[in-house]
């Protein structure tokens, strides 16, 4: 009997061990780790932060769906990993062994890279529902006694399209209220240009973005550094085309959402040669370790270099339909490993993306995700937005019964209207 521990419970993990237990069946056993008792909905956090959904509507408690398809699951932080002795400690002191390791632990915050960034500092958060929350309970006080807002992502980011969308539903709900107009809103981003998105652009992508901005008079500073933030201001550095200062911003705001650069989890991190000096897991073609050939890794937490240099620090995105892909290679790699024979399965790291602006929406595919491209296509539409309300339902319902990955693949190009684009 094989020992298959998934570590880590959100998009990857989840989709991960439903679909391994599927493929190996009752012979061999699967075991998640996670550090919280839910599924969290990670794509609705904007939905939270300004009230219109709550954390219940947006998880799974992951006890009941994960036992209906026998897999083991224990709630608890891995401590440490022994990469060498195949073997976990968990946060209260107990030791797990397993034959092979899947990472999908998602990344660690990195807002300590800058003063006074996050919720312990001066700025907001919609990367966990806790964070979501903390924001909506400073949302609400902002709204009674509005002023300037200032959303986007810190240099080193990597994943730009939630900030995109709380800047658009902010601006959507401010509307609503009837309170836009005492608002200033600045959109402050390391992308080189407005749908840069860490994909070097995907389409006319700046176009689209760019006009969605001006015709909600949001205000836009790229290449940005953020040096720091005190309460009330954020102190900005804007480049050049070649890395120079051009100039430095000191912008006034009563409330700021900042997506983080992302790092590895310490627990991963740690672990001797298996992660890059950013803590990402190092990973061959096949998803798997280059330095433990037991371990596998999917999702946020593996090291995928930049799509292109650029004069302030970006990062490249790791999309839910990229995940997927990379959770299915995984599965069929054990199970090739079990049987003795050589991993073949490859992900197709392909990004397809569905941004929420509240009211309206932009759909993005890059195949692949690195340029040169096969297919690039980005269109904008209310249908976006009502589809990518309809998908939370979807998946939502889908984690409740077990049901397995490709998710994204089934619902995404299907809702887009392009299914012909999986065969390029």
């Amino acid at each position: 009997m094989a020992r298959v521990i998934v570590m880590g419970a959100g998009l990857g993990g989840v989709a991960c061990a439903y679909e391994m237990k599927k493929k190996l069946g009752k012979a061999h056993e699967v075991t998640v780790v996670g550090s919280s008792a839910y599924f969290e909905f990670t794509p609705s956090n904007p939905w939270i932060m300004v009230g219109w959904r709550t954390p219940q509507q947006t998880r799974v408690e992951l006890a009941k769906p994960l036992a209906s398809k026998d897999i083991r699951w224990i709630p608890q932080m891995v401590d440490a990993i022994d990469a060498p002795g195949s073997t976990l400690r968990l946060a209260d002191g107990s030791m797990l062994t397993y034959d092979y390791l899947v990472i999908t632990t998602g990344p660690k915050l990195a807002f300590e890279e800058v003063p006074g960034l996050g919720p312990k500092g001066h700025t907001q958060s919609v990367c966990t529902q806790g964070h979501a929350l903390q924001a909506w309970d400073e949302y609400q006080k902002f709204v009674q006694d509005p002023g300037a807002v200032v959303i986007g992502a810190v240099q080193g980011a990597s994943c730009y399209g939630p900030a995109y969308e709380t800047a658009m539903i902010v601006d959507t709900d401010l509307r609503r209220r009837r309170i836009r107009d005492r608002v200033p809103m600045t959109y402050v981003t390391a992308e080189p240009y407005i749908g840069h998105m860490g994909l070097g652009g995907v389409g006319d992508s700046k176009g689209l973005m760019e006009a969605e901005l001006r015709q909600r008079h949001i205000n836009w500073i790229t290449n940005a550094k953020v040096l720091g933030v005190e309460a009330g201001v954020m102190t900005v550095a804007e480049h050049n085309e070649d890395g120079s200062v051009k100039k430095e911003h000191k912008l006034p705001f009563k409330y700021s959402m900042m997506l983080p650069a992302f790092k590895g989890v310490d627990a991963v991190a740690a672990v001797p040669e298996l992660c890059n000096p950013r803590g990402f897991v190092l990973i061959d073609e096949h998803q798997r370790s280059k330095k433990y050939p037991n371990i596998y890794s999917a999702g946020v937490c593996v090291a995928i270099p930049p799509v292109e240099a650029t004069p302030v620090p970006t990062g490249a995105p790791k999309t839910g339909y990229m995940i997927e892909s990379m959770v299915s290679a995984i599965c069929e790699n054990v199970a090739a490993d079990i049987a003795g024979t050589p991993a073949k399965a490859r992900a197709t790291w392909n990004a397809i993306c569905l941004a929420d602006f509240g009211d309206t929406g932009a759909a993005f595919v890059a195949l692949p995700q690195i340029p040169p491209r096969n297919v690039t296509w980005a269109n904008k539409g209310k249908w976006v937005h009502l589809a990518k309300v309809a998908f939370e339902k979807y998946f939502l319902r889908k984690v409740k019964t077990g049901s397995v990955a490709p998710l994204y693949e089934k619902y995404v190009l299907s809702t887009v209207g392009i299914e012909s684009l999986k065969s390029k």
